[in-house]
């Protein structure tokens, strides 16, 4: 195993420990500082992962498939532990969540047809501005960056809603081949 898919291994590892500590009081106040410092941790290897394989060209069909796979593990989860603290609405996290299931469903449909659909732009813009969101939520530092974490979950959620649209108008050939 390559050290881009290591590390994409990594971030799924380092998601139950995120969520062990953003949900329980074990250590305090501590937990939630650990929680970011994961979080954290994990973000970078999703950067990390895909500049290694694409400098060193060691891209892989199990980077490919478990890279966004892991990113969506991680976002989504932390997303899901902000709920009962009321950082983020239920209905948000939902419409996040049926994005990523409405592009991976369209991944596996492009796949049977022997398409490849590519990360976009406005899907790399949606999961940077999530990963800010989340970082800037956990830390929960108050005053301003209260207000920074308002505006990060209003751009999360329409580059949401704008990355879904692109990838669908893109690839809207998908869904009219292979006897669908």
């Amino acid at each position: 195993m390559n050290l881009p898919n290591k590390l994409t291994v990594l971030r799924i590892i380092m998601v139950p420990f995120f969520v062990f500590f953003m949900l329980t009081d074990t250590g305090g106040n501590a937990n939630k500082w650990i929680a970011l410092v994961i979080f954290c941790i994990a973000s970078l290897t999703d950067m990390l992962d895909g500049k290694i394989a694409r400098a060193r060209n060691l891209v892989t069909n199990f980077g490919k498939f478990m890279d966004p796979l892991a990113d969506k593990l991680l976002v989504c989860s932390a997303m899901i532990c902000m709920i009962p603290s009321e950082k983020l609405a239920a209905w948000f996290v939902i419409v996040v969540i049926a994005r990523e299931f409405i592009i991976s469903g369209f991944r596996l449909v492009a796949s049977d047809n022997g398409i490849v659909i590519a990360a976009s732009y406005w899907g790399k813009f949606k999961t940077v501005s999530q990963m800010a969101m989340i970082i800037i939520l956990i830390a929960d530092f108050g005053g301003i960056f209260d207000m920074i974490g308002t505006g990060l979950i209003w751009v999360s959620l329409i580059l949401t809603i704008v990355s879904l649209i692109d990838y669908v108008a893109k690839n809207i050939q998908v869904l009219t081949q292979g006897g669908m």
